[in-house]
């Protein structure tokens, strides 16, 4: 038993891939400052264009998901988050990039079981305890509100 276990750790080791933290991380910092300084330029682009502070931020952010939308379509994205791992999946456009990824993934099956059914397999979750928390949140809120808590 104690060679077999021997073995498999030997094993483990082998196979498991070598991740090299600190050029991940420089990668991870370059690729997010990159997608957060283009959407600072959009916001000032459109700040100096006349927009409010809120409409510009609202509008950045409706940029920065369809790009991401585009470049999961066009599968540069998906390089993109190869290259910059947590980096390119923490901001809002990798949210994105989860929500349209499976459907251009099961796209062949169809328009209601390939796209319709899959579109939310990652991001379903996300968005349903998003609502959900908020939905509790402002219940608790509310509740206390009208008991004079707040």
């Amino acid at each position: 038993m104690e060679i077999n276990k021997k073995a498999y750790e030997a094993y483990v080791k082998q196979v498991t891939p070598v991740n090299k933290k600190w050029p991940a991380i420089i990668k991870a910092f370059l690729v997010g400052g990159a997608i957060c300084t283009i959407g600072q330029v959009i916001t000032t682009l459109l700040m100096n264009a006349g927009l409010e502070k809120e409409t510009a931020s609202a509008w950045t952010t409706l940029i920065l998901i369809a790009a991401s939308v585009i470049l999961t379509g066009f599968n540069i994205y998906p390089k993109i988050t190869k290259f910059g791992g947590a980096g390119a999946l923490v901001p809002i456009t990798g949210f994105a990039n989860s929500v349209v990824a499976p459907a251009v993934e099961f796209k062949p099956e169809g328009q209601v079981f390939g796209v319709g059914c899959k579109i939310f397999t990652i991001a379903g979750p996300v968005i349903l305890y998003g609502i959900l928390s908020s939905w509790i949140l402002g219940l608790i809120v509310y509740v206390m509100k009208a008991f004079s808590m707040l």
